[in-house]
């Protein structure tokens, strides 16, 4: 955000996430960042009437009625705010208008389901002259920080494959200690508001009522933003989402009585306004991924881990009562944790889809969780606790794809593995060999640099 302050040409910046991501705050805490700004914010539901002032396109005009409006002057040290964006279409598209007429006034829009708005635009998208910046949940070494843990998310931004022979594993003690904050992670989760009552009050029946608030709030928002959709599917959808994190998506399994392309509709809404996200089935064949994506083989995943138990009923003593292996293997959890972390770490990337490879067969299916390009190579991820051994789609993929480094993630100490197995290829077999590093998995935030550190040596 300091960095698009600052910027010669800077354009209009338009935040995107859903709703109690963190948008306003992250505005507000800029501006206090900045001893010299003025926040003038204007939110958007709360004046319907201010649409038609910027239906007319005329800078001078808008910002004379938002003075008058929130009683602020505009002026060189001003930031102009325009909060829930998605309740007035006309204010989107004056952000061309600013850009050209007043580029030294720095504007932040933001909108919950704005996505919602932008999908039925029916005006003039202003192409080239916005910015915009994705938020989500916060990740797990965010949450460490905002609960006291620093030193602990210093040990996982520091860990290192120093050995080929035996990656050095944090000390047992750390290790336990993480896999208890991880836990929590998958109750709390990362949205801030949650995040933030916990570290204050150490509460989780005051997290609960937090994530039950978000849920409902989103639920109100489908029929103000999604007005042509019908509400009854759109929350069954939500719900789906949620309680099948994981599994590849059949419409006739979310509304039998709907047909696809509706569902459809109503899930690619949701995934653009970021409430979850698809992991779509690639060949793998080469880079980039999504060249090669079968848009119609599917799964999702939930905007966070916490909202995801939230929905689906699992609470804390579920989640606390859980052996090591079935915080892996039991339920979407882990999964989840996963794959929302690959989000993040793909953010700022052109092709930021998350994808995953599936080959179904008559007598036996393998797929592989997720495929990920670092550092210009194809790496296959699989989420899985138990030994090398069982990982036969793992060995499949490695065989057909030839790639010569896996990763896999679980509740155990980091490993460094050669795997050396027998696998199917039509009637007869074929050997496969490669390396395989496990690591447990609150270590995913640093996947890239592990993984192209461990490239380097092959």
């Amino acid at each position: 955000m300091k960095e698009w302050l600052h910027r010669a040409g800077r354009k209009p910046l338009v935040l995107r996430g859903a709703r109690q991501v963190g948008k306003s705050t992250l505005v507000r805490l800029l501006c206090e960042a900045e001893s010299d700004r003025d926040l003038l914010t204007v939110n958007l539901e709360r004046h319907p009437l201010l649409a038609d002032t910027f239906a007319g396109n005329d800078p001078a005009t808008v910002l004379n009625v938002l003075e008058a409006v929130s009683d602020q002057s505009v002026s060189e040290r001003t930031v102009l705010f325009l909060d829930e964006i998605q309740a007035a279409p006309s204010a989107f598209v004056s952000l061309r208008y600013f850009l050209e007429e007043m580029p030294e006034l720095p504007i932040v829009a933001a909108g919950s389901l704005l996505e919602f708005m932008l999908s039925d635009h029916t005006f003039s998208m202003p192409v080239g002259r916005i910015q915009y910046l994705d938020l989500g949940a916060m990740t797990f070494t965010e949450f460490l920080r905002a609960v006291g843990q620093q030193r602990l998310a210093r040990q996982i931004e520091t860990f290192e494959l120093s050995s080929d022979a035996a990656p050095p594993a944090p000390q047992p003690a750390i290790h336990q200690r993480l896999l208890e904050l991880l836990r929590l992670y998958h109750f709390v989760g990362g949205m801030p508001e949650a995040v933030s009552v916990y570290a204050e009050s150490r509460s989780l029946r005051a997290v609960s009522a937090v994530h039950a608030g978000i849920i409902d709030t989103w639920r109100d928002d489908f029929p103000k933003y999604a007005a042509r959709r019908d509400l009854t599917r759109m929350l069954r959808v939500f719900s789906f989402a949620a309680r099948q994190v994981g599994c590849k998506v059949k419409y006739s399994n979310v509304s039998p009585d709907d047909q696809s392309a509706t569902i459809r509709r109503d899930i690619d809404l949701l995934a653009m306004a970021r409430v979850l996200a698809k992991v779509t089935h690639s060949h793998c064949s080469g880079l980039p991924l999504q060249a090669e994506l079968k848009d119609k083989v599917f799964k999702l995943i939930f905007l966070d881990i916490g909202l995801m138990n939230a929905v689906c009923g699992v609470g804390w003593q579920t989640i606390s009562g859980q052996t090591d292996n079935q915080l892996v293997n039991a339920g979407p959890g882990a999964e989840q944790f996963i794959g929302q972390h690959l989000q993040f770490l793909h953010a700022g990337r052109p092709n930021r889809e998350l994808t995953y490879w599936l080959r179904e067969g008559r007598s036996s299916n393998a797929e592989v969780d997720y495929v990920c390009e670092f550092g210009g190579r194809v790496v296959p991820i699989e989420v899985k606790a138990g030994r090398t051994g069982t990982l036969k789609s793992l060995h499949q993929f490695v065989a057909e794809r030839r790639t010569p480094v896996a990763v896999r993630f679980d509740a155990e100490p980091p490993a460094l593995h050669t795997v050396d197995a027998q696998v199917r290829r039509g009637r007869g077999s074929e050997r496969v060999r490669y390396r395989l590093v496990s690591l447990p998995l609150y270590l995913v935030e640093q996947l890239p640099r592990i993984v192209e550190d461990l490239h380097a040596r092959l």
